[in-house]
């Protein structure tokens, strides 16, 4: 399972070391002095180095830290786990949002839901502080593996060849890091392999810098990536159709970033994994969030997943957080194979709303007994429908690897064929091109998946369907804030929600918020740096 993770040893502790060096006051990190660290120059006299590196890469969207779920984290002044990739755009993109809402008290969390966060939120600033260290450790392999460092080693022509490769998947994951900063906070630092390696304090870029770097880098990256083999055993490396993904994401939501409509690049690159990757769907949509999702016939449908392992990636981030968070009241642990359940993440009545009642379909995984569909209180785990979608058991009901029940095994699918069909579609809709048969053969695949025969077909489709169908295949998994914004309702007044503006029945929110602070630690690191609109 996981088979890249196999590669680490004590990479962390060099890599931490080398990512120190440059524009560390932007951010709270640490770099762990456990008598073990070893020179750039000794770790890559073993060829297999080059591949641990990039295992860092990858594992860098999975733990938190160098030892497992606390005590040498990557980034410091918050909770290991609430620092950890996964679990602080989960909240960001989705906790803001109609489709889950969370109970506990810790720090400012209620103020996603509310709308009310400001530039001296922690979550934001570990946030801003992983993309950030996650880009450094990018850079820094880069760096590493440019040719006169190769050359300087005598790194013979067959590893050149695939270090190539790996200097690829290094740029594409740059570049998801940096889309995640684009979505998320607009105009921010850029930083890159051929920038001082010493501390020095980056200028600010703008929008559309950060947008024409990331379109850069994937274009520059997709021709030495992997050809895509679905269920091959190097996942979960990333393929071309990972960055044609990724591409498709850019320009789908380019009128946002740019104010630039760019409906047709994102067709063309959608059409790209739509019809050349060969991803197909999973047979049955629960088996895409199981402890086994990694299994072949599963993961065909997943273009790009974070793994994680309840051996090997030890973290109360990630799919931990998404499967211990969502289980309280009347929900059994032993369900979902953990060892007990946090009381924290339901959702609204307004994603309840945009299922039918007649409970056949696959995607509604609603808890209802013992749970109110109303909020009353956001404090009451038991106001508000819970949600079953991740479960740390097989497809035969057996638990996760992890014999405490603490850590789980469930994959975070990042990118899937389902979410490239509906791209699909949008995109039709939007004049983008594509044909209106087969925008509307995409949709009813999923549907027919999700309500097990032709039931679940429709006739015709429009963009608030589409709107709503992208809830209800892809709720909880990192979508639903950028959705919203595509479709202008994420704040105003246009779509309200229970509890959005802190108000019981929802009220409209300032358009300033369509994205985040630059963090006030960020700003007070780096003087170059200026504060969003509105904060």
């Amino acid at each position: 399972m996981k088979n890249i993770y196999k590669t680490l040893s004590k990479l962390g502790v060099l890599l931490l070391a080398l990512t120190m060096i440059s524009c560390v006051s932007e951010l709270d990190q640490e770099a762990p002095n456990d008598g073990n660290q070893i020179s750039g120059e000794e770790f890559f006299k073993d060829p297999s180095s080059y591949k641990q590196f990039l295992a860092k890469l990858y594992a860098g969207l999975a733990v938190s830290g160098q030892s497992g779920p606390a005590g040498s984290p990557d980034i410091s002044g918050i909770d290991e786990g609430e620092s950890q990739y996964i679990r602080g755009l989960w909240v960001m993109q989705e906790l803001t949002t109609d489709e889950a809402i969370i109970a506990w008290n810790d720090k400012t969390i209620k103020n996603f839901h509310y709308q009310t966060w400001t530039s001296q939120d922690l979550f934001i600033n570990a946030t801003f502080n992983r993309l950030d260290f996650q880009v450094k450790l990018c850079n820094e392999f880069l760096r590493q593996t440019d040719d006169a460092k190769l050359n300087s080693r005598g790194v013979d022509d067959a590893l050149k060849a695939e270090i190539k490769t790996y200097r690829a998947e290094a740029k594409f994951l740059r570049a998801l890091s940096y889309w995640h900063f684009l979505d998320l906070f607009g105009s921010v630092g850029l930083v890159t392999e051929d920038s001082p390696s010493q501390f020095f304090l980056p200028q600010q870029a703008s929008k559309q810098e950060i947008f024409d770097f990331v379109e850069t880098d994937l274009l520059g990256a997709m021709g030495d990536m992997r050809v895509p083999n679905p269920g091959s055993a190097d996942y979960p490396r990333a393929d071309q159709a990972a960055a044609w993904m990724l591409l498709g994401k850019l320009y789908m939501n380019a009128e946002v970033y740019v104010n630039t409509n760019r409906y047709s690049d994102a067709m063309t690159y959608i059409k790209k994994v739509t019809d050349e990757s060969g991803y197909t769907l999973a047979a049955n949509y629960d088996e895409l969030f199981l402890a086994d999702n990694d299994r072949p016939a599963v993961r065909r449908e997943v273009i790009f997943g974070v793994a994680f392992d309840g051996l090997r990636t030890k973290t109360f981030g990630g799919t931990t957080f998404l499967t211990h968070a969502p289980v309280g009241g009347t929900m059994a642990p032993a369900e979902f194979g953990i060892n007990g359940g946090w009381g924290g993440i339901r959702t609204t009545s307004a994603f309840v709303s945009k299922f039918d009642d007649t409970g056949v379909d696959s995607r509604a995984q609603f808890h209802s007994n013992g749970q109110t569909l109303e909020i009353a209180d956001v404090g009451n785990f038991t106001d508000g429908y819970g949600i079953k979608k991740y479960k740390n058991v097989d497809v035969n009901g057996n638990p996760g690897s992890d014999a405490s029940g603490d850590f789980v095994d469930i994959d975070f699918p990042m990118f899937r064929l389902a979410d490239a069909y509906l791209m699909y579609a949008e995109c039709n809709l939007r004049g983008g091109g594509g044909d209106n048969v087969t925008a509307l053969n995409y949709v009813n695949m999923l549907r027919q998946r999700a309500y097990g025969n032709a039931n679940g077909a429709v006739s015709n489709i429009n963009l608030n369907f589409i709107l709503d169908e992208r809830a209800r295949e892809l709720h909880w998994e990192g979508h639903r804030r950028t959705d919203l914004i595509r479709f202008g309702k994420f704040t105003g007044g246009s779509y309200v929600w229970p509890w959005k503006g802190k108000v019981p029945n929802g009220a409209p929110t300032a358009a300033y918020r369509n994205i985040f602070p630059i963090p006030a630690a960020a700003l007070g690191g780096n003087p170059n740096l200026i504060q969003n609109a509105g904060y």
